[in-house]
């Protein structure tokens, strides 16, 4: 099992200094990559723990591309209906090539209404803009000069698609039957929100549809808090979604006030769960 963390792009915990310092910390531990959130229009009765300050993902991991050299980048996750097909496909590519590969593409399609509204997003039809944007990112991505698109949703002509860089891992986040689907269809791995209890048995139905497919199965990816105070259950949780079938995990240390708690939550995890 590998293992990620969370750092904040949200709350006063956002600023310079702290994330950069956050993310350095989590490079020098070995963690495999940092995480950070989607949300650009957040209600204002939703704004506990943040208080309505988020650095827009994409724009921060192009910060923390710069600030670090060997952890990978990713989003948990994207909200794809939010922005337009071809846009995202530049700004992931420009972060793949100045991070040197180091990009995962964590998607979603969303579920806070007033954050669609706001946006002018259609929320009926967040799946379908899901997909259609999946499709434009793998047919930009595949070839050296990609010709048109013609989509039920999104349509262009032929255009010069540069850099590009190799794909970046996308990993789909949901829990039910459509997002199973885009794994399948779209995805290098599955980032559900499922409890240890429900994972199992539905991480041996989609590596079984990926066999029947003749593709790799999927990467498993979980994101949890920890009480770290309390090391054996810690232990025993990360074991219990290893046995669920996790491949990957990713550690929310939640609300932390600063870089030296976080530090020292890294260095507990690192020390005496990890290992």
């Amino acid at each position: 099992m590998k293992f990620a963390i969370a750092i904040r792009n949200m709350g006063p915990q956002s600023n310079r200094a702290t994330i950069r310092a956050c993310a350095r910390i989590a490079e020098q531990a070995g963690f495999d990559a940092l995480f950070v959130s989607d949300h650009l229009c957040i209600p204002v009765d939703q704004t506990e723990g943040s208080g309505g300050r988020y650095l827009d993902v994409l724009a921060t991991l192009a910060f923390l591309a710069g600030a670090t050299d060997k952890i990978r980048l990713g989003v948990s996750v994207l909200v794809v209906p939010y922005r337009p097909a071809v846009l995202t496909a530049k700004q992931v590519a420009t972060i793949q090539e100045l991070s040197g590969d180091r990009m995962i593409l964590g998607i979603g399609v969303g579920w806070m209404k007033p954050e669609f509204a706001a946006l002018g997003a259609d929320f009926r039809k967040r799946g379908a803009i899901t997909n259609e944007t999946l499709s434009v990112i793998h047919h930009l991505f595949s070839a050296d000069a990609p010709g048109a698109y013609d989509g039920p949703l999104v349509k262009f002509p032929s255009f010069a698609f540069l850099p590009r860089p190799r794909h970046p891992p996308i990993w789909i986040g949901g829990n039910g039957a459509a997002a199973m689907n885009r794994v399948l269809k779209f995805g290098d791995g599955w980032h559900p929100m499922l409890p240890a209890a429900e994972l199992k048995v539905k991480v041996e139905q989609l590596n079984a549809r990926a066999r029947a497919a003749g593709r790799d199965v999927p990467e498993i990816v979980v994101r949890r808090g920890l009480k770290l105070e309390d090391i054996g259950a810690a232990r025993a949780k990360v074991a219990a979604e290893k046995e669920a079938g996790a491949t990957y995990f990713i550690l929310d240390l939640g609300r932390y006030p600063d870089e030296q708690s976080f530090g020292k939550s890294v260095e507990t995890f690192m020390t005496k769960v990890a290992n």
